[in-house]
């Protein structure tokens, strides 16, 4: 099962990474009109914003942790959040790139504020991340440990990394690489979705 969580935290951290999205747009932004080291500022907020967010939605999580119906309705919810996300991968056309940004000077506190202010980070932890981690640590502190450290490199990793090649290539998040890439995600978390249906099935019968 430890490969298992580590894949998870690969797929969704990669996805959330590339995903148009209000933090994507302000890498793009900073990164376009202030250069790659704006943009870097940028990718690295998860890294504080999230820990708010992650300690919120495990305390919940843990407190409903007893009452199968609850984290049936939870793993439901998170199938239907991970479904809609697959799709929109899959349909989408590029990220619409932006004319102009506010000034750097304060990048990384504006990362922050859009991740915090933003319900994809609360929506995703409450319905998908908490209930996986919690499931890993039951099993093993590995598991756990690997999937929190894979999630977060695929997704700051992979906002870096747009960070650096936006502030040369403009277009590459309208091109042909991008979309196949977006859209082969968008395939797996569909059927990731599926498992989340699954487990919210067995909890409910259980």
């Amino acid at each position: 099962m430890l490969t298992g969580y580590l894949l998870s935290g690969c797929l969704l951290g990669l996805s959330a990474g590339l995903a148009p999205g209000p933090l994507l747009t302000l890498v793009i932004g900073e990164s376009l009109q202030h250069g790659s080291r704006a943009g870097v500022k940028v990718a690295l907020s998860p890294l504080l914003s999230d820990l708010p967010v992650v300690a919120i939605t495990l305390m919940a999580v843990q407190q409903f942790s007893r009452f199968n119906l609850v984290l049936a309705a939870i793993s439901t919810l998170g199938g239907l959040l991970v479904l809609n996300i697959g799709y929109r991968n899959f349909r989408t056309q590029g990220v619409l790139l932006p004319t102009a940004a506010p000034a750097s000077d304060r990048a990384l506190a504006k990362g922050v504020a859009v991740n915090l202010c933003s319900p994809h980070p609360w929506l995703f932890w409450i319905s998908v991340g908490a209930p996986l981690l919690l499931k890993a640590a039951s099993e093993s502190p590995a598991a756990a440990t690997g999937f929190v450290v894979l999630f977060y490199l695929m997704l700051v990793g992979s906002k870096l990394v747009l960070a650096q090649l936006v502030g040369r290539w403009r277009e590459l998040l309208r091109g042909r690489g991008y979309l196949l890439t977006m859209r082969f995600l968008g395939l797996l978390l569909m059927a990731f979705a599926l498992l989340l249906f699954r487990d919210g099935y067995r909890l409910l019968v259980s």
